[in-house]
């Protein structure tokens, strides 16, 4: 196994006691906390376990306990040194966690101490569209995430975990699910009935067959994996293409279709899966642009966008308000997140290890 990851350990600090309320409440005022730490002559971080104080909330913030976070493949990139995002000598990483309120700083109203609550990926995109410069915070990015036992952030930044979810499967929502979510509803305008597009089993991908299937559409998803298809028709996928030993995919998806081809794709894979993906679409179909596991990049001819009444979006996650509709639908329809993998605290090496390897089928979990 690869390893990019070292230890280091900083002394511990005391525990206090502090009044809130009226009543003496002890502080939690240090935390095991996972640091990305930038090296020294080339590209990329470390990952660093030690220790961190934990910061007490200020005016309309809170503090919450973080009892799981999940990985997702831009967390490699951030590691790797090509996610993009601003200089950055120490980052505390991961974007998506699940965890309960702790402590409650002053003027916040929007959550109590015990409630559980779920991280947004971009904590000043509330609603609406992305006004200005919203999209340049990410959590694990541009601003410290969750990969740590505590966290106090601005409320706002914060929604309440849906209703039957545990910690592990809320945690796997902000980025993945949401990015699946506006693929498909916000931006794609999914119908039932409508043919839906997944290339391989990643999060997104596992997420938009579960909403497809859920909302009464018909997913079709690829694979390597002849295994991983079949689990894939378990969670409603009315047909399956591996890839590997199909490498025309394009053609059987279609022909699944009846050979009107899909009206729904989410595009993950990049430069190398784009004009497949674009080969599979119907006529009036939408491709949400979402990933690039294969590299960034590809071309969208403008003619063929024309001549099939084709619509073509770039998703960039979402905001808090797509997230809370989201988990609307997922309590409506009973929605529960695929996990591939749980790993402890202690083993987040082994946890990037894993999503790197790329054999993995939904979401790698780390439990704190």
């Amino acid at each position: 196994m690869k390893h990019y990851w070292s230890v280091r350990v900083v002394p511990m600090l005391a525990v206090l006691s502090f009044i809130l309320g009226g009543t003496t409440v002890a502080a939690q005022t240090t935390q095991k906390q996972w640091q990305l730490i930038k090296k020294t002559g080339g590209p990329g971080y470390t990952l660093e376990l030690g220790e961190a104080p934990v910061r007490q909330p200020g005016a309309n913030e809170v503090l919450v306990k973080i009892h799981a976070a999940s990985l997702n493949r831009r967390d490699v990139f951030v590691v790797a040194g090509t996610y993009r995002m601003p200089p950055r000598d120490v980052v505390v990483p991961l974007s998506d966690g699940a965890g309960v309120v702790t402590a409650v700083g002053a003027g916040a109203k929007r959550f109590k101490v015990g409630d559980k609550v779920t991280s947004i990926f971009f904590p000043r995109w509330i609603k609406g569209r992305p006004a200005g410069d919203v999209t340049e915070d990410s959590m694990g990015g541009a601003v410290d995430g969750v990969l740590s036992e505590y966290i106090t952030v601005n409320e706002e930044t914060l929604v309440a975990l849906a209703e039957g979810l545990s910690f592990e499967e809320g945690a796997t929502l902000p980025c993945a699910a949401v990015t699946a979510w506006n693929g498909l509803f916000t931006r794609g305008r999914m119908q039932p009935g409508d043919y839906v597009l997944l290339e391989g089993t990643g999060g997104v991908s596992i997420f938009g067959l579960q909403f497809a299937a859920a909302a009464g559409a018909k997913p079709i998803i690829t694979s390597s994996s002849d295994e991983k298809l079949t689990r894939a028709k378990a969670l409603g996928a009315v047909g399956t293409v591996n890839y590997r030993t199909t490498p025309d995919w394009e053609k059987p998806v279609r022909a699944l279709t009846g050979g009107g081809g899909v009206q729904q794709v989410l595009e993950v894979g990049g430069k190398d899966t784009l004009p497949k993906a674009l080969a599979s679409l119907g006529p009036g179909g939408h491709i949400a642009l979402i990933g690039g596991l294969g590299g960034f990049g590809g071309q969208v001819a403008a003619p063929a966008l024309l001549g099939a009444n084709i619509t073509v979006s770039g998703i960039y996650v979402g905001s808090r308000e797509n997230f809370e509709a989201m988990n609307a639908f997922i309590v409506q329809h009973k929605v529960k997140p695929v996990i591939d993998k749980v790993f402890e605290f202690k083993d987040a090496e082994a946890a990037y290890a894993h999503m790197e390897s790329g054999n993995f089928f939904g979401k790698i979990v780390i439990r704190m």
